[in-house]
């Protein structure tokens, strides 16, 4: 991309030598941000104070319950069933109606008010029949299976009466044909009966039915654990998209299964009370880090706040090597509760400030950009390089880059740097649907002999889930999530998909992302290798007039002949798509080489709908090219915070480069620098 030559040099020595710092939607540093405008106290010095005393004793967890009997199917808006109520908030005792397990009824309309009192009737004998017949076992010939209300016209009325069969009948199911409302026996309260009373059954399929938010149904206490996981694994196939369960001890310490509804599962129309309650439950803060993953930061603090790693939302993920500053919004948590924690992460390189509350969770992509402050150390240059000075080839290439840009590449660590297994494997063993392989290259150890790594290989050796998640420390949310459910349905098929749908679903398709940032990496590379930096016919760029509101792909223009011949564009407004089922590929040799290449992979099209994972991937575009913005530069001695001069030769002492710029999202500082040195790094 750039002809010069470049330098020789080392990050990462130490943390201190990469400080990543998020700049927000508005431009600013989220460094530079203070909740409280009244305080002198800035965020610098709160993340200051907070690294001197890490002796405070670390906070326990509340205690959730006294089995890992959660039951869960998520879908793409809820990722655990792990996370709990406390026990003392669980007893039957807490419910309205005891006798019917505490399910609420907002009732509108009755049968009544919606049919004609004969029609009412024949329902009713149609409801007694089928219960007769289930109670005498006879033959379904002896009784008609379905009774039709006839047509209903008006939509609200045929959905007021859908809802009002159900509440007084929850034995009968309704379904509409052609405006026609017909009634039928219920095969799942049928079901659920040959599990628990028919009591406990009529009573939940009305909790169910009801739909009424932040309500709990709870079945009667049953001794047995076995029968307790089969009436989780009923609820989780018929209703695990509507609602979780799990086991809890009741007031005498008795096992009951509650179940709750999922958050986002079709509530009726909140309040703006209900709003106001809702917003106050999230809590902003900024994340400092050192030397550790971001997921694995997140791990530590749902496991000292009790909560699921899917309660906290983030703009982007952050280097692990590095310490990085960045926004993030906890749900359920208060800015009190957030506060008590203190110093006591410290000890894990973890530190909050800036908590303050905020009325909604963050999103992937919010955010300006990145700012970094980098140190490059043990300058030198390039073997056989002797025809300019190491200062004359530094200047020259910072200078080419920050003139002609870097190939926007995803960065080596976007894939698991100098990891065994690498990120974009595991991704194409989901799109492939090879979900036991999966499994065990996400369980692939490294060579090294940590208790995690330990772990890992015991598990590859023995398929042990129970004994493995023993081994595990609570931080590795990921892994224990994925144990659990392994160890509950099996590792076969169906089993490891059970297992990656109890992964949050911004976890799980961080893999498939990674694959289809391979792909695009290598699509960059051949686009430049066979065409350069020349726009031709059949590139892609982004249409100059488009609405807000446009399709992405309306909002893509196909550069054409005569556009070629005319050079109307640049090479820096060429984008490449990220592969997905609804993006629009190059009309030249580029779009063809992306057909052959996912061919060579087993995938098509169709293959980015993955419904058993509950994953869908339409794709996205992305600029060749980018640019670093306010580059600025100096030379240190090594160990020293003095300048080296302008005029002073770099051969004559150690030094190093530090260098300060800011990328637009998802841009990797990695990259950039390797273009600038043209190393790896």
């Amino acid at each position: 991309m750039n002809g010069h030559i470049g330098f020789c040099g080392s990050i990462k020595q130490s943390p201190n030598d990469f400080v990543v710092t998020e700049i927000d939607t508005s431009g600013q540093l989220v460094t530079e941000i203070t909740a409280d405008l009244k305080s002198k106290e800035t965020l610098s010095e709160q993340l200051k104070i907070c690294r001197h005393n890490c002796k405070i004793p670390r906070l326990s967890s509340p205690e959730l319950s006294i089995e890992e009997e959660c039951c869960s199917i998520p879908d793409d808006s809820v990722l655990s069933t792990a996370e709990s109520v406390p026990p003392s908030t669980r007893g039957v005792g807490d419910f309205e109606d005891n006798n019917v397990f505490g399910w609420q009824l907002d009732k509108v309309f009755t049968l009544d008010s919606l049919l004609d009192n004969s029609v009412c009737e024949q329902l009713r004998l149609f409801a007694c029949n089928t219960k007769d017949t289930w109670n005498s076992k006879s033959e379904p010939a002896d009784h008609p299976s379905e009774f039709s209300l006839g047509p209903i016209l008006d939509k609200r009325t045929r959905v007021s009466l859908h809802c009002a069969i159900r509440q007084q009948y929850p034995f009968l199911s309704t379904v509409t044909k052609y405006g026609e409302i017909v009634v039928k026996v219920n095969q799942d309260y049928q079901e659920l009966c040959h599990l628990v009373s028919e009591e406990e059954a009529y009573g939940f399929l009305k909790f169910l039915d009801a739909r009424t938010e932040n309500t709990k149904f709870t079945f009667k206490p049953d001794g047995s654990k076995e029968h307790r996981k089969k009436v989780h694994h009923f609820i989780s196939k018929k209703f695990g998209k509507l609602v979780e369960t799990k086991s809890f001890p009741d007031s005498q310490q008795n096992a009951v299964v509650v179940v709750r509804f999922r958050e986002r599962s079709g509530f009726r129309k909140r309040t703006n009370v209900d709003r106001r309650m809702k917003q106050e439950i999230y809590t902003a803060f900024t994340l400092r880090k050192e030397n550790l993953e971001m997921l694995e930061a997140i791990g530590y603090l749902s496991s000292e706040l009790g909560v699921l790693s899917s309660d906290f939302s983030y703009t982007g993920i952050k280097d692990k090597k590095a310490i990085t500053y960045q926004a993030m919004v906890v749900k359920k948590i208060t800015p009190k509760r957030l506060k008590e924690l203190g110093r006591s992460i410290e000890k894990k390189g973890i530190c909050v400030a800036n908590v303050h509350s905020a009325s909604q969770p963050l999103r992937l992509g919010q955010l300006q950009g990145n700012h970094f402050n980098i140190i490059v150390r043990n300058l030198k240059q390039h073997s056989n390089d002797y025809s300019a000075s190491l200062k004359e080839r530094i200047l020259e290439a910072i200078e080419n880059v920050k003139e002609n840009g870097f190939i926007n590449y995803y960065g080596p660590q976007r894939f698991g740097q100098r990891q065994n297994i690498q990120t974009d494997q595991i991704g194409l063993a989901l799109l492939n649907e090879e979900l036991v392989k999966a499994v065990r290259l996400f369980f692939t150890p490294e060579d090294t002999d940590d208790p995690v790594n330990k772990a890992k290989k015991y598990f590859l050796q023995t398929e042990d889930a129970k004994g493995t998640l023993a081994m595990l420390p609570n931080f590795k949310v990921r892994e224990k999530m994925l144990l659990r459910a392994l160890n509950r349905y099996g590792i076969c098929q169906e089993g490891c998909c059970r297992g990656w749908l109890s992964i949050p679903h911004s976890m799980r398709i961080f893999y498939v992302h990674a694959y289809c940032s391979k792909i695009w990496n290598e699509a960059a590379s051949y686009r430049i290798k066979t065409y350069g930096t020349k726009v031709v016919n059949g590139d892609l760029i982004f249409a100059e007039e488009s609405t807000a509101n446009s399709s992405l792909n309306a909002k893509v223009h196909v550069v054409t002949y005569a556009e070629e011949m005319a050079d109307k564009y640049t090479i820096n407004q060429v984008i490449l798509p990220m592969a997905g089922y609804s993006i629009q590929y190059p009309a030249n040799k580029v779009g063809e080489w992306y057909h052959e290449r996912l061919a060579r992979d087993g995938l098509q099209a169709c293959k980015f709908r993955l419904p058993a994972l509950q994953m869908n991937v339409p794709g996205c575009y992305r600029h060749i090219l980018k640019y670093p913005h306010n580059l600025s530069y100096n030379f240190l001695k090594n160990n020293e915070n003095e300048k080296v001069t302008e005029d002073s030769p770099l051969e004559n002492s150690v030094t190093s480069l530090s260098m300060s710029f800011w990328l637009d999202p998802s841009c990797y500082a990695t990259v950039c620098l390797g273009e600038i040195m043209k190393c790896d790094i």
